[in-house]
């Protein structure tokens, strides 16, 4: 089929060595499907895993490894890559995409390509998970620290209403396809929408939207509204990758590694076998009992083609000036082209912080769905985490949320939110 052979691209058009083949094979043989990972094995697994989820495992993560299963694309996503892919290229500068229309960008890549890393971070902006539009409606976060052995100790529960997305270029599903004419006035590639917070009490009613743009040289519009103060406050874009302390995910983060693509440097660090939630057999997500409630677990783990990309923050630019990572690591699974971990370092080249993201692959985001029912099988992330590995502080993610009102949770191309959703006035009006 087209989107399997596209996704093993790397392994026929590049020329991969034989100690690269030996690396993958002993990989593979270090686990195998009904092994149990914990801490007292983690070292089975030291390779196959990012160091942040590899620290995850060390300090009370459970993993039980499965068979390999196959994913595939929406059908609408791949007849829109066999349509338009042939057609897109980079930049002159290489740094942004011309010709793209819908589907993904580069199906095609050569690992000798001097520019693959950047085509490849292209693929993860058009991801097939949600070309149109989606609408994740009460979902909760939970804030702790990383505790093996230790009952979960919650610091703040944070419950937010929409967690929502408007695409107006690489529509697939939901009309106007592919583009929305509103791209042709403003330029905006999405929005985005997080809003409102229900709790904790003293965070009620905030919330922020945010617009991407084509053009290279214009950054993201961010607005924020607090009740307390009664303002909507326009945002520097800087903040968009500034969590400290006991914030939780930075916008940056909530979907993998979402900053402007062009402000960041790309290198290919190469592709391998490695361990991810692709098939995840829970949602709502359970509370791992063994780290604190910091992570996800027990959840099954597969073996995953993986490529491995290093993205450098463009210091020329006035945001990337002020990006705390001095780079991430991002890690793309070659068939759901989403992120199953991510992994910050400090300026002084430490690990820093981890993202780590379960997903799952099927017709419905839970299983006693009546409404979010799909013709195919799609992807949805069930659970994401946040995590501090120098400090310990951590936060967990349950989408949809163990216990809400609305259990479908996952509306994604099909038309749950417009381009309305994403204004000012309308997160000012949801706030309760």
């Amino acid at each position: 089929m087209f989107q399997r052979g596209f996704a093993k691209t790397f392994a026929v058009a590049g020329a991969l060595t034989l100690g690269a083949f030996l690396i993958s094979a002993d990989a593979r043989a270090e686990v195998r499907p009904g092994d149990t990972i914990t801490p007292e094995n983690a070292s089975q697994v030291q390779n196959l895993v990012s160091p942040g989820v590899f620290y995850m495992v060390q300090h009370g993560m459970h993993m039980n490894v499965v068979p390999t299963q196959r994913i595939d694309w929406p059908p609408p996503y791949k007849d829109a890559t066999e349509k338009y892919s042939s057609q897109v290229r980079l930049s002159e500068d290489h740094r942004s995409v011309v010709g793209y229309v819908a589907g993904q960008p580069f199906p095609l890549i050569d690992s000798n390509d001097p520019y693959a890393a950047t085509k490849i971070m292209w693929n993860n902006v058009f991801r097939p998970i949600a070309s149109d539009d989606y609408d994740l409606r009460f979902y909760d976060c939970q804030v702790e620290y990383v505790n093996p052995g230790a009952q979960q100790h919650v610091i703040n529960d944070i419950q937010v209403g929409h967690y929502a997305g408007y695409d107006l270029i690489g529509r697939t599903e939901v009309e106007p396809v592919p583009i929305d004419p509103d791209y042709q006035k403003t330029n905006r590639l999405w929005l985005f929408g997080l809003y409102p917070v229900l709790a904790p009490e003293e965070s009620r009613g905030q919330g922020i939207i945010r617009f991407r743009y084509a053009d290279a040289s214009r950054g993201d519009d961010s607005w924020s509204w607090t009740p307390g103060t009664r303002r909507v406050r326009r945002l520097n874009e800087s903040l968009n990758s500034s969590a400290t302390g006991t914030q939780s995910f930075d916008p940056d983060h909530y979907s993998g590694f979402n900053p402007k693509t062009q402000e960041y440097d790309y290198k290919f660090l190469g592709e391998k076998e490695m361990l991810a939630v692709a098939h995840a057999k829970n949602s709502p997500e359970v509370t791992c009992q063994y780290d604190g409630g910091a992570s996800a677990c027990p959840e099954d783990w597969e073996m995953r083609h993986v490529y491995i990309v290093e993205a450098t923050p463009v210091r020329r630019t006035s945001s990337a000036n002020n990006v705390l990572d001095s780079k991430t690591v991002v890690y793309l699974d070659s068939e759901m082209w989403f992120e199953p971990y991510v992994d910050g370092y400090d300026q002084k080249g430490s690990l820093w912080r981890t993202n780590i993201f379960w997903a799952t692959y099927r017709d419905r985001p839970v299983p006693d769905a009546k409404v979010a029912i799909y013709p195919f099988k799609r992807e949805f992330i069930v659970g994401s985490g946040r995590y501090d590995v120098q400090s310990g502080f951590a936060t967990m993610c349950y989408l949809p949320a163990q216990n809400t009102p609305e259990r479908e949770c996952w509306y994604i191309n099909m038309g749950a939110v417009d381009k309305d959703f994403f204004t000012t006035q309308a997160m000012v009006k949801a706030a309760p």
